[in-house]
């Protein structure tokens, strides 16, 4: 049994932690990076984002009973351990899957009208099936994209079953693709370990005009044998949201690629909060604790929030026509430039101003919380704009 009040360690990270957890006692904020087992030596909970490694260096002795992430991921935290210990655990399975999605669609309309290609009709092969690549995988056709799976997981599950399934190899996708972009976990043992799954070889196996997009972990691709590649002329563009040794990514990599971010794909505010609920609903029914927060007021709407948007002027091409739409949902351009002031910083500056980037990070709403009047959509642009992108119509249609 838990004792009452609470002592609860927290990243300062997560939004609305104390008011969803503060009536079961003290919310004790800590940045993510510094948790260490000082501060959890007290503690009944720890609530953490994947920048804490949560084990048995840090637990070992606390009073922990309780560990979430507010997060998809589980690589960070030794689940073998905490179970052995009688550690309740929980995370956010889908939390922020679609702002990832938002932000690779974002990725992909942007770098289209950089090269002045149509995003209709290529090709996209997806590395990762789950939360995320599955809804990335359901809603890239709506653009228009033919969309190849790959995850040998799902496929030997759907094959022990004896159901087809529509997963192909990663030398098949990897030969095929326009865009290859990366949804795995990251796993270092086992049969489908993901660690440096994008190593040299992969990289060369890549179309000579492919795009890379990786919102998965940084270790998944070598980020060495990455800039080799580039520098060799493939891929041809490159998205890099997670990088090797964050916070202090290769300055080198930094300058090369087309896009750069500081891990904040999945941090648009209604994913964040929705990792907040996630927990606070896990934890109270574990504990049996009264449920007394009400977190649909955190959802709402904010004074500085945008969310109708402007329909683009026509006549323009389909892709930048929503290339200009997604622009005013998400800015991912100035979240590059602000994450290339990086490199003017002294080496030694460079984590502490990566992670003021994400704990600073500007407010950005999910996609589905948007709406543009009907009538001045040209209809061919509907499906794209309402399945694909996600955002609300209202009004009359013409």
């Amino acid at each position: 049994m838990l004792r009452s009040p609470l002592l609860i360690v927290a990243d300062e990270n997560i939004p609305y932690v104390r008011q969803a957890f503060g009536p079961f006692g003290e919310v004790r904020l800590v940045p993510g990076r510094e948790i260490s087992a000082a501060h959890v030596r007290g503690a009944d909970a720890l609530l953490v984002r994947s920048v804490t490694r949560v084990d048995r260096a840090l637990l070992d002795g606390s009073s922990v009973r309780f560990v979430g992430t507010a997060t998809i991921g589980t690589d960070h935290v030794d689940r073998a351990w905490l179970r052995a210990r009688g550690v309740a655990f929980a995370h956010a399975p889908g939390s922020n899957a679609s702002s990832v999605v938002e932000y690779v669609l974002a990725a992909l309309l942007r770098l289209s009208v950089r090269q002045g290609r149509a995003l209709r009709g290529r090709t996209v092969g997806i590395v990762g099936c789950g939360n995320i690549g599955g809804r990335l995988a359901r809603r890239l056709p709506a653009l228009g994209v033919r969309v190849l799976r790959n995850d040998p997981p799902l496929a030997e599950a759907a094959e022990r079953r004896g159901e087809p399934h529509p997963f192909v190899p990663l030398e098949a996708l990897l030969s095929d693709a326009d865009v290859v972009t990366l949804h795995v976990p990251l796993t270092r043992e086992g049969p489908h370990a993901t660690r440096g799954l994008f190593g040299a070889e992969a990289l060369r196996r890549m179309r000579p005009d492919a795009w890379l997009v990786n919102t998965a972990r940084g270790p998944v691709v070598s980020n060495a044998a990455l800039l080799d590649a580039i520098a060799a002329g493939r891929p041809a563009a490159t998205v890099l949201d997670v990088w090797e040794g964050e916070p202090n990514p290769d300055p080198d990599l930094i300058r090369r690629v087309d896009l750069g971010t500081p891990h904040i794909a999945g941090y648009s505010y209604d994913g964040k909060v929705r990792g907040t609920v996630m927990l606070y609903r896990a934890f109270v029914e574990r504990f049996g604790l009264p449920d007394v927060w009400e977190p649909e007021e955190a959802f709402a709407s904010g004074p500085d929030d945008r969310l109708r948007l402007t329909p683009p002027e026509t006549p323009r091409p389909e892709t930048e026509w929503l290339d200009a739409v997604a622009r005013q949902m998400y800015d991912l351009e100035a979240d590059d430039r602000r994450f290339r002031r990086i490199l003017n910083r002294p080496p030694d500056e460079r984590g502490a101003y990566f992670t003021r980037l994400r704990k600073t990070y500007p407010r950005r709403r999910a996609f589905t919380r948007h709406t543009m009047a009907a009538a001045p959509v040209p209809p061919a642009f509907r499906p794209a704009l309402t399945e694909g992108l996600g955002v609300r119509l209202v009004g009359p249609q013409r």
